[in-house]
């Protein structure tokens, strides 16, 4: 191997891992996937109560966040099947079950997505503070976008569980606006104001 192959596969496990020596081990990763999977269902149930009001997308998209897209896609996935079917409000309806567990999985990856496309940016430096207005307001754009994109197709499958007909999800949806806005709001600021915050801690705590 040339001294130039090695320099290019140096700087490759550098953005990969964003520098930290503790996120190239395996056992460190497992330990991190449980840990944020474990947040993730704690947080989700200690909200459970507060309608509309949670941490649970905000933690999942963190781990992704932190560890990529595979681990992402793994604490969604684990989060999720928890949550969701030892749910205190009771457990969903099959279809809908199903939804909320591809959901998450989903939620995990896009913030490995979005890890990726941030860190190829120069200006990115995530052990620093990240509370700048363009990342806030990039951030708080896929929050809402998320929530926006889970409240649409959970109402559609809770009301067409009931009925399949277009106007009973049309006054579903209606009824539903003002849970749904609190659930979007809270989860945009959630993604604008701690989001930042913690990455920029975690970061530090991992270098």
């Amino acid at each position: 191997m040339s001294l130039e192959d090695y320099k290019t596969m140096e700087l490759d496990k550098k953005e990969k891992y964003n520098g930290s020596v503790w996120l190239e081990k395996n056992i460190f990763r497992i330990v991190l996937i449980s840990t944020f999977s474990a947040l993730a269902v704690v947080l989700g149930y200690a909200l459970a109560y507060i309608p509309n009001v949670e941490l649970f997308t905000l933690m999942i998209f963190l781990g992704g966040l932190i560890l990529g897209k595979r681990d992402g896609i793994i604490i969604g996935l684990l989060s999720s099947f928890v949550f969701v079917f030892f749910n205190p409000l009771g457990t969903s309806p099959l279809p809908l079950f199903i939804y909320q567990i591809i959901h998450y999985s989903l939620t995990g990856l896009i913030g490995g997505i979005t890890r990726g496309f941030l860190l190829k940016k120069k200006d990115f430096k995530p052990k620093e503070d990240l509370y700048s207005f363009r990342l806030m307001a990039f951030l708080g754009l896929i929050g809402a976008m998320i929530t926006f994109i889970y409240d649409i197709i959970s109402t559609l499958m809770g009301a067409f569980i009931v009925s399949f007909s277009l106007e009973f999800f049309i006054v579903s949806y209606i009824y539903g606006i003002p849970f749904t806005t609190v659930h979007l709001i809270g989860n945009t600021l959630e993604f604008i104001f701690i989001l930042p915050g913690l990455t920029s801690l975690i970061y530090k705590l991992l270098d």
